[in-house]
């Protein structure tokens, strides 16, 4: 076990995601601190560690950018993109990616539905119409549920 080197911040508005942790998912429990950083296509990541049951995550944990070693902006970029009218295949080539990269992204957005939804009105300015529109775009053109269980590596 790592040494501890001087006091860590605690994070009140950041629950435990373990599920078998008695504070699962309570928010302002004061055991969460951070645990470090890292950075992922020029984006910081930051670390967590839950003190009571010693579980360690991060702040992609149970988002549609879990597992991804793409810079969240560009991700949303892709669905701004979407929403505005542009192909599956337009966005891919102007984000210079590839068409099968951002059905996996639209995938993923799908599953966290709910939580993608507000940071799109919250982040990118985009009216709930405009979302709305996404989400029936999706529906119309994939097989993918709205709203289902998280990508893990297994699904990538």
């Amino acid at each position: 076990m790592a040494k501890k080197r001087g006091r860590k911040p605690r994070f009140r508005d950041v629950g435990c995601p373990n599920a078998r942790c008695k504070l699962f998912g309570k928010l302002g429990a004061g055991t969460v601190v951070s645990n470090g950083t890292y950075f992922v296509g020029g984006t910081r990541v930051r670390k967590f560690i839950c003190r009571h049951c010693g579980h360690v995550f991060n702040s992609r944990a149970h988002t549609p950018f879990r597992w991804l070693h793409t810079p969240r902006r560009k991700v949303l970029l892709a669905l701004k993109l979407l929403v505005k009218g542009l192909s599956l295949r337009g966005t891919a080539e102007v984000l210079e990616v590839k068409l099968d990269t951002v059905r996996r992204w639209l995938r993923r957005a799908a599953q966290h539905s709910e939580a993608v939804s507000r940071t799109l009105v919250t982040e990118l300015k985009l009216s709930q119409v405009q979302v709305d529109e996404l989400w029936t775009f999706v529906k119309k053109n994939t097989q993918i549920p709205l709203g289902g269980q998280p990508d893990g590596p297994a699904h990538r």
